[in-house]
């Protein structure tokens, strides 16, 4: 089977963010599932402004860049405020601009969150699901991922220590590498 080059995208720059351990715990998991997963950082990108369409900040570029040579995209992001967090959309508003030149265009992508709420990152996600259709990225429907964290689900290094959650995300992952195999032998 093929293995497929996947970028992570982490919604919250927090140093102690449950979603980067989520990330932690995927990355883990991903070579069972065929995939490779890199995460593609958003702290370091300046606010996107139409000012800088001419001349692309380097960050901009090189986001924009990770976007675009990965073969697919799994955003896993907290919810702020009933939406994804401001980094998060800024990051999405750099990789689509100028216009013209949307490096989400075609790019298979799938979301997942956790938080400490019993319905996980659930309104986050169709925020950015809604932006991720305008964006013209194919994305995974199902399954959805919404996680809750409870103490000790995963630990700091991305070990999940519950088996059901394990194989879920697991499962989840699987369903990733379906997608991107879908959609990439659609565009070819």
């Amino acid at each position: 089977m093929t293995t497929y080059n996947v970028g992570v995208i982490v919604g919250s720059i927090s140093s102690t963010s449950i979603n980067r351990r989520l990330a932690k715990a995927l990355t883990k998991l991903a070579p069972q599932a065929d995939l490779e997963l890199t995460e593609i950082p958003i702290a370091p990108l300046p606010f996107y402004s139409a000012d800088n369409d001419a001349s692309i900040p380097a960050e901009a570029a090189e986001f924009k860049a990770a976007v675009e040579k990965a073969d697919g995209v799994i955003i896993v992001t907290p919810e702020y405020n009933r939406s994804v967090p401001g980094v998060l959309k800024n990051a999405l508003d750099t990789a689509s601009r100028p216009w013209g030149d949307n490096s989400f265009a075609g790019k298979p992508s799938a979301v997942i969150g956790i938080s400490i709420g019993a319905v996980g990152t659930a309104v986050a996600q169709q925020h950015l699901r809604s932006i991720l259709s305008f964006l013209a990225s194919p994305e995974l429907s199902q399954p959805e991922g919404y996680l809750q964290l409870t103490e000790g689900l995963i630990d700091d290094d991305g070990t999940v220590t519950n088996e059901s959650t394990s194989e879920f995300l697991l499962s989840w992952l699987k369903a990733v590498h379906a997608h991107v195999a879908k959609n990439l032998a659609a565009a070819s």
